[in-house]
């Protein structure tokens, strides 16, 4: 093999989950057109009874474009059904909790009405998201637009802050100017509505955001589950002001706006680390170690990895023997793209470069290096 080295490149639509790790291994078929297909039976979880088990023998599997538009649909698919699932559960809550508020005049349940209806209508933005990110790649957006889905993201967490925002000026309205609550007994049911439709839409939130990759729907999961707790302390208001204590309500109104920062702070940190393509450097170990198990590669270089909305996308570099033929260093990149893809839960494309073990003193891409 010659020092220029050689590329493979390759993308993958899989949708790999968060469950076990022997679940992520066996996620994924092959079909590759360039003779590495593979005979040995792979134990595919996610279709593997009844009906779907018939689907999956009958569907053509490929690492195609058109495949990867299919899994990228599938993945925004769940993600629309689990907003809308959540705006219509949040929905409820905030209608049931509006009427409370009308006619109790609790600026504390104000303040969670307030930001279970700002939680529903984070579903639009998302749901304009998913949509975009259904898309495929082209001329101009080389990578597709997956990303809208952490543009969404910025929208979801200005919707938290001007929630907090509102929910904080009411308060110290009413720790200013005092004003009677009434129908206590109301305020409390509503509050422990809004606790179980936001648990509700939380978990469901967290646990879809989680399967398909969406930093956007799991930050808006963990936003629906501080909600819930803002209601429970809602009813500790109530109690507080069925003691006499008329200062509960609006005290407990700060503490929700306390928790809704508290939120903000979270969801804005994940929005921002993807924004900066961050990934959790456990994900960057598991690739090297990956890399460093298939035979024939020498060495691991630089390991770059990225998200792509709720796609995984890789770049590496291996070493590979230099007395390898070009045929040889492309079998042992595809077995390495072949280990990442196992590896990785998530990964959709990864481009793998390899470099010829040279002697010591010699650099293989010495030709560039007055172009770094």
């Amino acid at each position: 093999m010659s020092g220029a080295g050689h590329v493979h490149r390759h993308g993958h639509g899989h949708g790999h989950e968060d469950g076990d790790r022997h679940e992520d291994a066996h996620r994924h078929g092959h079909d590759h057109a360039d003779g590495h297909g593979h005979g040995e039976p792979h134990d595919h979880e996610h279709q593997a009874r009844g009906p779907g088990r018939l689907l999956h023998l009958v569907r053509p599997h490929s690492h195609e474009a058109a495949d990867k538009v299919d899994t990228a649909m599938e993945a925004s698919a769940e993600g629309m059904r689990t907003l809308w699932i959540s705006l219509a559960v949040l929905g409820v809550t905030a209608v049931i909790q509006a009427a409370v508020t009308a006619l109790s005049g609790s600026v504390a349940l104000l303040g969670d009405t307030l930001h279970n209806a700002a939680d529903a209508l984070t579903a639009v933005p998302l749901g304009v998201a998913f949509i975009a990110g259904r898309r495929p790649p082209n001329r101009r957006y080389t990578y597709g637009y997956g990303r809208a889905e952490d543009l969404a993201g910025i929208v979801v967490v200005a919707l938290i802050l001007a929630s907090s925002a509102l929910a904080a000026y009411e308060a110290v309205s009413r720790l200013v100017h005092p004003q009677r609550v009434s129908d206590l007994i109301a305020v409390a049911a509503a509050a422990l509505a809004g606790f179980a439709g936001n648990e509700l839409v939380a978990r469901y939130r967290i646990r879809t955001g989680r399967r398909i990759g969406s930093a956007a729907l799991v930050a808006d999961g963990l936003h629906a589950r501080t909600d819930g707790f803002t209601s429970l302390a809602v009813l500790l208001g109530a109690g507080g002001v069925a003691l006499g204590w008329h200062w509960a309500d609006p005290v407990i109104g700060l503490v929700i706006t306390a928790a809704i920062l508290s939120v903000l702070y979270q969801a804005a940190r994940e929005i921002y680390r993807r924004l900066m393509d961050a990934v959790d450097p456990a994900l960057t170990d598991q690739a090297e170690q990956a890399l460093r198990a298939v035979p024939g590669v020498l060495g691991v270089g630089l390991v770059r990895l990225r998200w792509a909305g709720h796609r995984l996308l890789a770049e590496c570099e291996i070493t590979v023997s230099g007395g390898a033929t070009a045929i040889e260093a492309h079998q042992v990149t595809v077995s390495a793209e072949h280990a990442l893809l196992h590896a990785l839960p998530r990964l959709s494309a990864a481009t793998v470069h390899a470099d010829p073990q040279a002697a010591p003193g010699t650099d293989p891409h010495a030709i560039l290096a007055k172009h770094r």
